[in-house]
């Protein structure tokens, strides 16, 4: 199941090989994706809703590379799972066919490729300041940077470049409205 959900996880938010032999990650892209950013550690994260539903996806994906191997003439290497067996660009299909508005699924595929994305981009499953600090390649891609030594984000450049509204008299010193 594990490296079933890798493989997805890594199609949605593709990264380089862990390790020469990785077949869950197809090394498409460079630098680190989904999986090295904790898909598989978000996923089993109760609180997404998934969690219970994960080995059904996983046989399912399973049965659709299968049936999806078949359609396209492709011999699918038994050693592994048939979704990670297929090479990277036959899974990227795959996927595209199973988030399509009409599929019968695409709830399920789309929630799913949601928390791997979630998992890349926001560290959803972990504490930001603890995300960053563990160096979180999704967060520090995005150029989040860790916090100043007393905990707090400052931002001395504004987002639109200049100053939207002054701080209000009554707010707290940790930021809160009083």
């Amino acid at each position: 199941m594990n490296q079933t959900l890798e493989a997805y996880a890594d199609t949605i938010v593709p990264g380089e090989k862990r390790f020469p032999e990785d077949r869950a990650v197809a090394g498409a892209a460079p630098g680190p994706g989904a999986v090295a950013a904790g898909a598989l550690e978000l996923l089993n994260f109760d609180a997404t809703g998934v969690t219970a539903g994960l080995p059904y996806l996983a046989q399912s994906l399973n049965d659709h590379a299968k049936s999806y191997a078949g359609e396209v003439d492709l011999e699918l290497d038994y050693d592994v799972p048939p979704f990670v067996a297929l090479p990277y660009e036959h899974r990227r299909e795959l996927v595209n066919r199973l988030t399509t508005p009409g599929h019968p699924e695409k709830d399920g595929w789309v929630s799913l490729a949601l928390f791997c994305n979630m998992a890349f981009d926001s560290a959803a499953h972990k504490h930001t300041a603890d995300a960053i600090r563990e160096g979180h390649p999704g967060l520090l891609a995005l150029g989040y940077r860790p916090p100043d030594a007393d905990g707090f984000w400052r931002f001395p450049k504004y987002g639109y470049g200049r100053k939207l509204a002054e701080l209000h008299p009554d707010t707290t010193a940790s930021g809160s409205p009083a």
